[in-house]
């Protein structure tokens, strides 16, 4: 199969959403921060509100993280994958486009998981709903599905990263932690080591990713493009993290890998060290 490209633009979706070998998903999650700390909620009800035409909704929240995983949002196993992904119609055939209406990161969360149970048939929508919308383009209410079908998947190891990775990886010249999340909270606490490229630098005001010179700028100035490192991205739970991945796979670094577990698994034991 012809490789994809691991951004669309809304105009190219207008012009294929009747291509029959195309899948679009709406990956939207809600987070929120407020005194009480920090609160996530499925994105169904917004995507009935008003969606791209066609598409299935994939709750992220419900069905693609594990309740028994090291850290909240933590990836499903493979077969659960499978099952859920075959369930919302996407194939092996299909080209797979996923957006958010919230800031991208969902979508590359959902993007980096097609990937590391070996789908590279996969597209985010750049700049999601709202450049959807902005571009005058249609939505549509209520709930719609594609027919179930089988998908398969084949892990790709090498793509996700435990805490125990990252504790060796701390004092392992080879590897460079790259922190996605905003500079302020880089500097309030890290793992050790690690630098940072904040994922809302990724894109533009209008949310679409910025030009790949742009992006070679930021992660050539941390040393992320070093062929002598192996960057393992992370943030607060595993989102954000996605999204620098996605961009460095933009740069060429195709051994890029997500600490899935991130700062919530990293703090869960308080003797784990930070810098600040």
């Amino acid at each position: 199969m012809s490789a994809v490209p691991r951004h669309v633009s809304v105009e190219w979706l207008h012009e294929h959403l009747a291509d029959p070998t195309v899948r679009v998903l709406d990956a939207t999650v809600h987070l929120s921060f407020d005194e009480d700390g920090a609160h996530v909620a499925s994105g169904r009800e917004s995507y009935e509100r008003g969606h791209v035409p066609g598409a299935a909704f994939v709750d992220q929240l419900t069905s693609l993280s594990d309740p028994g995983g090291e850290a909240p949002f933590a990836a499903v196993d493979t077969d659960r994958f499978a099952a859920v992904v075959g369930a919302a119609g996407v194939g092996d055939e299909h080209h797979v486009v996923v957006y958010d209406s919230v800031n991208g990161i969902w979508a590359t969360r959902l993007w980096w998981q097609f990937g590391l149970e070996g789908n590279d048939r996969v597209s985010v929508l750049d700049g999601g709903l709202d450049a959807w919308r902005a571009a005058g383009y249609e939505t549509t209410t209520g709930t719609e599905t594609y027919p179930p079908t089988t998908f398969t998947a084949r892990r790709r190891p090498e793509r996700i990263t435990s805490t125990a990775d990252v504790e060796a990886a701390v004092a392992d010249p080879d590897v460079l932690l790259v922190n996605a999340l905003g500079r302020e909270e880089f500097e309030r606490g890290r793992i050790p080591g690690s630098v940072n490229v904040p994922f809302g630098e990724l894109v533009g005001p209008d949310g679409r990713m910025r030009p790949v010179e742009e992006l070679r700028e930021l992660f050539e100035s941390v040393g992320a493009l070093d062929a002598g490192k192996r960057p393992v991205t992370y943030c607060g739970g595993g989102i954000a993290a996605t999204a620098a991945a996605l961009a460095l796979m933009e740069l060429g670094r195709d051994d890029v890998a997500v600490y899935d577990g991130s700062m919530n698994a990293w703090t869960a034991d308080p003797n784990r060290p930070l810098e600040r």
